[in-house]
């Protein structure tokens, strides 16, 4: 007991004195993962109130910017009668999702009969805490394991639908107190709390990181900030649309383009970028912009590059490209023309889809009237 006090006295002192554990060099780094943090320059204390009262941290960086959250717990964890004391530091991001663990000093952790964690027993843990939507969450430990013993209940299985093995990958054994109380803490009404505090820190240069930031989870946020119901963009963050559109990551990528407003891809600048950008892309993301182009109207260049890009396109990618070209009343000579040329050099119901565009356009081109006249000639070929 006097251990303990003296731990959490040692550390409320270092936080009075502006130094926060983390940067002491007095914690142990188990996994290693120490590099998943960016660098604090110093710390903000929040009061919460939840089943674990302790001091929430906001790290933040030489700027006041908010960097991660960061939270010392102490918690007693119980099993056969008896009490053991678990020291260790939580991390989540700016927006309420865990991060990483370490502990604090020379602390362990341990298992039933005071066996101390191994590698893979943290590593586990890790991995444990690391899962939002584990099995955890809806068990009360009462469920999960058998009154006065470690040891996982024969029924839980059958109340919770899921196999005794998956429930064994959400515990260690010999620690199951010890996982289900750090896994709540790590996802309990903590989590609000940090999404809370975070909004009071919203502003353009943190939509800004947020974005360009690799945390898909910071990008979803900011969308729901920078674009209305109606996916217009604030002003001053096109550029930062764009380059989610042209990033890496193919889900927000996509997600960004279904969701935009139809008059962030309007016009010749902005189809001309598209354009550019479809010929880069992988193909999933060239369907989306497909559909994407079938609610506005084309702008000449555009129509151009889609008809001539017909000619080599699988089915499915025609099919949407005959789809933006029939939304546009009224296509340039040009696009008109190239369809008209592949009149005879593709299969019979390409060639019917392309007869029917043709038709809707009404064409006064003489050229393309005699490619549509030879076509319809070959369906029904006139008597001699």
């Amino acid at each position: 007991m006097k251990y303990t006090v003296v731990c959490l006295l040692m550390w409320c002192c270092q936080v009075a004195n502006g130094k926060n554990p983390v940067d002491t060099g007095a914690v142990k780094d188990v996994l290693g993962n120490r590099s998943l943090l960016p660098v604090a320059a110093f710390y903000k204390t929040y009061r919460i109130s939840d089943t674990a009262a302790y001091e929430l941290q906001l790290a933040l960086d030489r700027d006041n910017r908010p960097l991660y959250y960061y939270r010392h717990i102490f918690t007693p964890v119980c099993y056969t009668g008896e009490c053991k004391p678990v020291y260790i530091n939580l991390y989540w991001d700016l927006l309420g999702n865990y991060i990483r663990y370490d502990l604090p000093g020379k602390e362990v952790l341990t298992k039933l009969d005071h066996k101390e964690f191994k590698r893979d027993d943290y590593e586990k843990l890790q991995d444990i805490l690391a899962r939002p939507n584990s099995l955890l969450a809806d068990l009360a430990i009462t469920d999960l394991i058998v009154p006065g013993t470690e040891s996982l209940s024969d029924s839980v299985d059958a109340r919770t639908g899921a196999t005794l093995k998956t429930i064994k990958n959400e515990v260690i054994s010999g620690a199951v107190y010890t996982c289900y109380t750090l896994w709540h803490i790590a996802h309990g009404t903590v989590t609000d709390e940090i999404a809370r505090i975070t909004d009071t820190y919203i502003n353009p240069a943190l939509l800004h990181r947020f974005l360009s930031s690799s945390n898909h989870a910071y990008q979803y946020k900011a969308l729901e900030k920078v674009m209305d119901k109606n996916g217009r963009i604030m002003p001053g963050f096109e550029n930062d649309i764009r380059t989610l559109i042209n990033g890496k990551n193919i889900f927000i990528a996509r997600y960004t383009l279904q969701q935009v407003h139809p008059g962030f891809i309007s016009g010749v600048k902005a189809q001309s970028w598209l354009w550019d950008t479809y010929t880069k892309s992988v193909y999933p993301l060239q369907l989306t912009m497909l559909r994407k182009l079938a609610t506005v109207p084309l702008s000449d260049a555009m129509a151009k590059q889609l008809a001539n890009a017909g000619s080599s396109a699988n089915e499915e990618q025609f099919h949407l490209i005959l789809a933006a070209l029939q939304a546009t009343p009224h296509l340039p000579d040009a696009a008109i023309q190239l369809l008209a040329n592949q009149l005879k050099n593709t299969d019979a119901t390409r060639a019917a889809a392309i007869h029917a565009l043709l038709l809707q356009q009404q064409p006064v081109n003489h050229s393309v009237k005699i490619k549509m006249h030879e076509y319809e000639q070959t369906l029904h070929p006139t008597e001699k």
